[in-house]
């Protein structure tokens, strides 16, 4: 019998695909991951939040200018 996914599993995807979309622009956020604690609520449906943690200044501004590049 096959298990339905576990949110954690979701949440582990989206960070490392969020990971790689960053690197494509040269942009690293050394503390990306996930908030394990989030996984202890009761939320329903069950999810977890993406810690995108510090940032120095330049990366900052470079994420920004990313942004600003992106927006139509």
């Amino acid at each position: 019998m096959t298990q339905p996914p576990r949110p954690q599993d979701d949440m582990t995807r989206c960070v490392e695909e969020l990971r790689a979309a960053l690197a494509l622009h040269g942009i690293c956020l050394p503390s990306l991951g996930l908030d394990l604690p989030t996984f202890a609520g009761t939320y329903a449906p069950p999810a977890g939040l993406v810690s995108l943690g510090n940032c120095n200044a330049a990366t900052a501004r470079a994420l920004t200018a990313v942004l600003h590049r992106a927006a139509p």
